[in-house]
């Protein structure tokens, strides 16, 4: 999927996302019209710009990360249809046909690198100061801040670290039910 003239879906790619993501045929259609209206450049790519253009996205306190996620298996800083997809079959919720895009680990792994603002595999303080203060802005004072980053970081951190490895945020998580709240409906 490049240039203008093969922005077309055919039946064999909505077949094969279907079995990848695990999305109807229909939300696929609907999810591809949207995935082109973004593409201003009509290039079968967006951008980290063309994705910041979403009102509702814009608005949010860690749309930088959000963004980003979309770009962690992007090579040249642009996302075809079929990464577009599989971002978002994250959110979706989990169902019998056992797709796993939308497990509670990848889930997991999914939420742990919104965190992990290095890619160093740890959530360091600074890095989960950094994202609550994304979150919170300035409505919170920052001792206050920090003192519940010490908690988190104390009542997360297993090995003593002083950081959060992958393995201590699944236990911390493990009584949350990350399947519901990191799923979104999609219409069909």
């Amino acid at each position: 999927m490049g240039n203008k003239s093969s922005l077309i879906l055919r039946p064999e790619d909505i077949r094969e996302i279907q079995e990848e993501t695990g999305f109807t045929p229909n939300q696929i259609e609907r999810l591809f019209s949207r995935f082109t209206s973004l593409d201003r450049g009509d290039c079968g790519t967006l951008s980290r710009e063309d994705f910041l253009r979403i009102p509702e996205l814009a608005i949010n306190p860690i749309c930088d990360r959000i963004v980003h996620a979309f770009f962690i298996d992007s090579h040249d800083d642009r996302v075809n249809f079929r990464q577009f997809m599989n971002v978002l079959a994250r959110f979706r919720p989990p169902k019998a046909n056992k797709i796993k895009l939308n497990s509670r680990e990848d889930k997991l792994r999914f939420t742990f690198k919104m965190y992990d603002l290095d890619d160093d595999d740890v959530i360091s303080r600074e890095e989960l100061v950094s994202i609550l203060q994304m979150m919170v802005g300035e409505n919170i004072e920052q001792d206050q801040l920090m003192s519940i980053v010490e908690r988190t970081i104390v009542e997360a951190d297993r090995s003593g670290s002083g950081s959060i490895t992958f393995d201590d945020f699944c236990t911390a998580l493990s009584r949350t039910d990350v399947e519901r709240k990191l799923s979104i409906i999609f219409l069909s």
